[in-house]
């Protein structure tokens, strides 16, 4: 892996940045890098490569990856270039609402050429399959037959944290940062389902784009995965057509997109153009054969698992990450000293508390309490901050705080606020008993 931040911010303040980037010259940098790609692939160099034309370059290195687009992030670590995906460091995902620039990107295949003109003109959205009224929308049709919603609702890779799996497996080796909590604009995915009218035997959904496979076979889908039935008919999957006010950026899918909260970003599909209501369990593009599956039992790392036994991996578990302080590098990490904790954000879903002994004090364990939201009720995912409590061997819930907030606490004779923070999920924890108002300060705990 290598960080992209230090070319992407050179590129961007040169006299020749993003604010004069042409088309041609995107061109122009996938002609020569791809080349040169493609010679060290072959272990040969392309003779007279700086020479040809770019109708001349192999069909599938002359579709645009997206790659340039990178200069218009800002601190992300590239893992790989075709296709494009990059993570966001921890200490970026700080935001309440995750901006374009620090959002992950998680590419399958190549972006179609409709995103990269930002033009939607034409576009149309097709719900068909096992409904009473097939639907062909324009976009204009969503904003005017259906009522708009946004809503800040999480997306996180179903491969985010695998580079700390052991043993290690195949694949982009995420480390936390395949996340962000964006904003989002559409119409609710229910309500345009219930408009076409969804017979008793639906199923599954089937989601299509007209994304370009890596090959650039038109004829190749590049990814198309689905959710049940129920969970598509949930308030707070949506169609967006924009996210944190802006029209959808070309990696995030314009012109329109799902967002399903709470599944794995892969069933959000990008470049939205059909929604096939099945009677079966969908069969697409990475549905089958070891795509995005998991074993239905629990199982020992490393272990076979047999096929019939591996199930389609549907709600994310619950995860959360320190966002402040930021991490040392590896190579200046020293011995271990006490550092205050202070920012952190936890994906709340069915659950309301996870924990994982983070601290040296025996007896004790935090506790994450997701904060309420604006949408109480909602099952849909959300990042939320959350309080760094404690646990101590008598099962009360108590406020951590540091040493210093104590002093301020006592000179003052009032309660400090409490930190907040986060950490990695390790197990489940019971449902600690609800600390006593006094020991509380801000908004009450999310409790079930």
């Amino acid at each position: 892996m290598s960080d992209y931040t230090d070319n992407a911010r050179s590129n961007h303040e040169s006299p020749e940045g993003s604010e004069t980037r042409t088309s041609a010259g995107r061109r122009n940098f996938l002609k020569t890098s791809g080349l040169t790609a493609l010679g060290a692939m072959l272990g040969m160099t392309i003779p007279f490569e700086r020479n040809l034309p770019a109708g001349l370059i192999p069909v599938a290195l002359a579709q645009d990856t997206g790659a340039n687009f990178l200069a218009d992030k800002s601190g992300l670590t590239l893992l790989g270039d075709r296709p494009v995906n990059a993570e966001t460091p921890a200490h970026l995902l700080d935001d309440d609402i995750t901006p374009y620039k620090h959002l992950f990107v998680r590419m399958n295949g190549l972006v179609p050429q409709t995103a990269l003109d930002q033009d939607a003109e034409g576009w149309t959205l097709t719900i068909d399959g096992e409904v009473d009224t097939p639907l062909t929308l324009t976009i204009e049709d969503l904003k005017s037959q259906f009522e708009t919603v946004t809503s800040r609702l999480v997306i996180e890779c179903g491969g985010n944290g695998r580079s700390f799996f052991q043993p290690g497996t195949s694949g982009n080796q995420w480390t936390m940062g395949a996340i962000g909590c964006p904003e989002w604009t559409g119409v609710r995915l229910a309500d345009v389902l219930k408009k076409a009218g969804v017979k008793s035997t639906a199923v599954y959904t089937g989601h299509y784009g007209n994304d370009v496979h890596l090959s650039g076979d038109p004829e190749k889908v590049v990814i198309s995965r689905g959710v049940p039935i129920a969970k598509a008919l949930e308030e707070d999957a949506i169609i967006a057509w924009a996210m944190n006010g802006e029209p959808l950026p070309a990696l995030h899918g314009f012109p329109l997109r799902l967002i399903v909260p709470g599944y794995p970003a892969s069933v959000s599909q990008k470049y939205l153009n059909r929604i096939w209501i099945r009677d079966k369990e969908h069969d697409g593009a990475k549905m089958t054969g070891d795509s995005y599956r998991i074993p239905a039992y629990p199982v020992a790392p490393g272990t076979e698992v047999p096929a019939e036994d591996m199930v389609i991996l549907t709600e994310m578990p619950i995860k959360s990450v320190v966002t402040f302080p930021k991490p040392a590098p590896r190579s200046k990490r020293a011995r271990p000293r006490k550092c205050a904790v202070r920012h952190g954000a936890a994906r709340a879903m069915s659950l309301p508390s996870i924990s994982r002994p983070i601290s040296a004090r025996p007896g004790r364990k935090h506790v994450l309490i997701p904060r309420r939201t604006a949408s109480p009720g909602s099952a849909g995912a959300r990042m939320s901050p959350c309080r760094s409590t404690a646990i101590t061997r008598s099962g009360r819930v108590r406020p951590i705080r540091t040493a210093s907030a104590s002093r301020r606490s006592r000179r003052s004779g009032t309660r400090a606020d409490m930190p907040t923070t986060s950490s990695t999920v390790s197990r489940w924890s019971r449902k600690p008993e609800a600390p006593p108002a006094r020991n509380m300060s801000g908004p009450e705990p999310v409790t079930t």
